[in-house]
C-alpha cells in the first residue's frame, strides 16, 4: 500500500509541475512570443514599405509620361506639362523626407533640417503653397499632418525671413 500510495503522490507532483510550467510556457510565449500585435506590426512595416515603393514607381511614372501625369493632377492650377512633372518630382522630395521621418531614419529634428533645406527651392515652395488642399484634407491626427504642421510653420517662418541670407538659422527645431 506505501508502494501505491508514493506512485500516486509522485503522479499528482509531476502533473502539479507539469501544469505550471506549461502554464509558464504559455505565458512567456503570449507575453514575448510572435502574438498579434507584433505580427500586425511587421506587417504594416511591409506593407507600408511596398505602399512607397509603388508611390515612387506610380509618380515615376507620371513625371516620364505627360498623359498619365494628367491622370493624377490634381494641384487644382493650370499647370503646363513641365511644371506638373517638377510639382510631381517636388511631393517625391518632400514624401522622401516624411518617409524618411516615419521609418526612423530621421527623428523630428532631422526631418526639420532636411525640410529647411528642402524649402530653399522655389519649385518646393510653389509645391507647398500649392498643396495646401491635400494637406488640410489629412487627419489631423496623423503623423503625415503632424510633419506638415511643423513643415508648414518652418515654409511660414522661411518665407518671412526671405531676405536674410542664413537660411539654416530659420525656425525652431522641434524638441523630440
Amino acid at each position: 500500500m506505501a508502494t501505491q500510495s508514493k506512485g500516486i503522490c509522485q503522479t499528482v507532483v509531476a502533473a502539479t509541475v507539469g501544469g505550471l510550467a506549461g502554464s509558464t510556457a504559455t505565458h512567456l510565449w503570449h507575453r514575448f512570443g510572435p502574438g498579434p500585435k507584433r505580427v500586425s506590426e511587421e506587417r504594416r512595416r511591409l506593407a507600408r514599405a511596398h505602399q512607397q515603393r509603388m508611390h515612387w514607381e506610380l509618380l515615376s511614372k507620371a513625371i516620364d509620361d505627360p498623359d498619365l501625369a494628367a491622370v493624377i493632377d490634381t494641384f487644382d492650377v493650370d499647370l503646363s506639362p513641365a511644371k506638373r512633372r517638377q510639382m510631381l518630382y517636388a511631393n517625391l522630395w518632400y514624401i522622401n523626407a516624411f518617409h524618411l521621418y516615419e521609418s526612423g531614419l530621421l527623428d523630428r529634428k532631422g526631418v526639420f533640417g532636411h525640410l529647411r533645406e528642402l524649402f530653399q527651392s522655389p519649385y518646393i515652395c510653389e509645391y507647398w503653397e500649392i498643396t495646401r488642399p491635400h494637406r488640410a484634407a489629412l487627419d489631423p491626427t496623423s503623423t503625415e499632418a503632424e510633419i506638415g504642421r511643423m513643415a508648414e510653420e518652418l515654409f511660414n517662418e522661411i518665407q518671412a525671413a526671405s531676405d536674410t541670407e542664413e537660411w539654416w538659422v530659420v525656425g525652431e527645431p522641434p524638441s523630440d
